[in-house]
């Protein structure tokens, strides 16, 4: 089950930081909405965050959550706000998921 909380929490990691690009590219009223939804998303991500670290390693489930965190992102720059799709970025990108995989089946949890 905290697997899943740290899952979703690192989804909403994802939403937070893309709430924080949707605001830089909006005006008025607009961004005070974003950055609602960010502070939102960001108390959200770090109570699922807490939540999943009372069973799971502190060290596995901060380095699980900034991943997803780091891979959606960088998925959302791409597919929203139109960030280049180069091969390095694509390649380093997937040798983090590797990584989030592999940390996953070494967790003693």
């Amino acid at each position: 089950m905290n697997w899943i909380l740290l899952i979703i929490g690192g989804l909403f990691e994802v939403g937070f930081a893309t709430c924080l690009g949707k605001a830089k590219e909006s005006s008025g009223a607009t961004v005070t909405l974003w950055l609602g939804g960010f502070l939102i998303c960001l108390t959200i991500s770090m109570v699922l965050l807490y939540k999943a670290t009372q069973t799971l390693p502190i060290g596995t489930a901060y380095a699980v959550w900034t991943g997803i965190g780091a891979v959606g992102t960088v998925l959302v720059g791409i597919f929203v706000f139109k960030e280049p799709a180069d091969f390095w970025r694509i390649f380093f990108m997937t040798t983090l998921i590797s990584s989030i995989i592999g940390l996953k089946f070494v967790s003693s949890h």
